[in-house]
């Protein structure tokens, strides 16, 4: 029986439309009718205040987001390239031998990535020419899944009821899609939350991320277009509450505070929020028909900004293992064959698992008072700034440009479009 469409996506944010994107863009893919389910899709963002939530775009995901025609999308006055990163441990200095220092100046790279608003990479997903000429936008929840031998079967919220070869769940960490298709995840609740807000310095961030790791978490200072800085602090959930609520005046002591006086005086200047903290990784990533992409898969702790550009390296894959099946003869009806689909998990799981293991590991090193600890931490620090090849590690993981990379994250990638 011939379903209603080859690919169906459940979940319009950055990763679901990104996987859209370069399935729709892929020549060997042209034939291949594909949906798109979301029920708040995007709006033109508008031309005012930045918002809270922004990504730390590494130079990966910059090149599948080229590929596709969404990078240049996105308004330069809302990029924000940074060029040096410097972190430190509470109990020392950002110039002193306990801290680390990461500049674009020792790649052949421009800089080490970009600070863009999350709003701005989602509209620029959907309005690049493959997602508007291509997708089918389904406006409406998921209400049901049932993965059969030659089908599945997407019910929606609206009393809908589709068919597809494969169904690629992008919902997230609360992946209702996951749920349904019987998926379990492995994992823990961290006991932190970050609180989120942008503020104004006395002094520039000078295209520099700053992160000072405190007894309770890191706080990081990422640099936004406009000079501000947008703060992630992960920190007691108490603690975040009281950040949150807080005369600003109160809040903008703490956060200079935090960040021990580098950019002098601190000015918060933006709405304050607050989110909590969980790492989660689901136990298979893919059933007969059915494949898990983004935070529907994994999501990991924020201190590392990794999240959704594991999720874009997630698509890439995907859809590379896809026209790959049918570009060494494979039909269409055999997408969605368990077969094919574990090449994506082999590939991905094993990247994703190294990624959230270094990042929780860093996070339960640096989140102790313990003297011995620290000791160890600065001392650390500092010997991985004094080694070249530890920070070429470090600088690959950050940039995504370490590992096995899909074809269109690579340096000598050809956009798609």
């Amino acid at each position: 029986m011939r379903p209603d469409f080859h690919i169906v996506i459940v979940g319009g944010g950055m990763v679901g439309a990104c996987a859209a994107a370069l399935a729709a863009a892929d020549p060997r893919l042209s034939e291949l009718r594909i949906a798109v389910l979301e029920a708040n899709p995007p709006t033109s963002p508008p031309q005012g205040d930045a918002d809270l939530r922004v990504s730390a775009v590494s130079r990966a995901s910059q090149r599948i987001l080229t590929a596709v025609g969404a990078w240049p999308l996105v308004p330069s006055q809302f990029l924000s390239p940074y060029e040096d990163m410097v972190v430190w441990d509470a109990a020392g200095k950002p110039g002193s031998a306990g801290a680390i220092h990461f500049s674009a100046s020792a790649t052949s790279e421009p800089n080490l990535g970009h600070i863009v608003e999350n709003r701005r990479l989602l509209w620029a997903l959907y309005d690049c020419p493959p997602f508007r000429q291509r997708i089918t936008l389904l406006r409406a929840e998921l209400a049901g899944m049932t993965l059969e031998r030659d089908r599945a079967v997407v019910s929606l919220g609206d009393g809908r009821v589709l068919s597809a070869a494969l169904v690629v769940g992008s919902d997230g960490a609360a992946s209702l899609s996951r749920k349904l298709a019987g998926i379990e995840t492995a994992g823990w609740d961290y006991d932190q939350r970050a609180f989120v807000t942008h503020v104004r310095t006395e002094h520039s961030h000078a295209r520099t991320a700053w992160q000072r790791f405190l007894a309770d978490g890191p706080i990081a200072f990422l640099p936004l277009a406009d000079g501000r800085s947008s703060i992630v602090w992960t920190t007691r959930p108490e603690h975040a509450e009281h950040l949150a609520k807080c005369p600003p005046e109160e809040a903008s002591r703490e956060i200079e505070q935090a960040l021990d006086g580098v950019l002098g005086k601190v000015e918060v200047a933006a709405p304050r929020g607050h989110f909590p903290l969980r790492l989660t990784h689901a136990r298979q990533y893919c059933k007969d028909r059915f494949a898990l992409v983004g935070d529907a898969a994994h999501s990991i702790h924020p201190l590392a900004g990794q999240g959704v550009n594991l999720g874009f390296l997630d698509c890439a894959a995907l859809v590379q293992v896809l026209a790959q099946e049918l570009e060494s003869g494979g039909n269409v009806e055999a997408l969605a064959e368990l077969r094919v689909l574990r090449r994506y998990e082999r590939w991905r799981k094993s990247e994703n698992l190294i990624a959230l293991g270094l990042v929780d590991a860093l996070n339960r090193l640096f989140s102790t008072p313990n003297g011995t600890l620290s000791w160890i931490r600065r001392n650390g620090l500092g010997a991985v700034d004094g080694s070249a090849l530890a920070k070429r590690f470090f600088m690959g993981r950050a940039m995504g440009t370490a590992g096995e990379l899909p074809r269109v994250a690579t340096p000598d990638s050809r956009p798609l479009v």
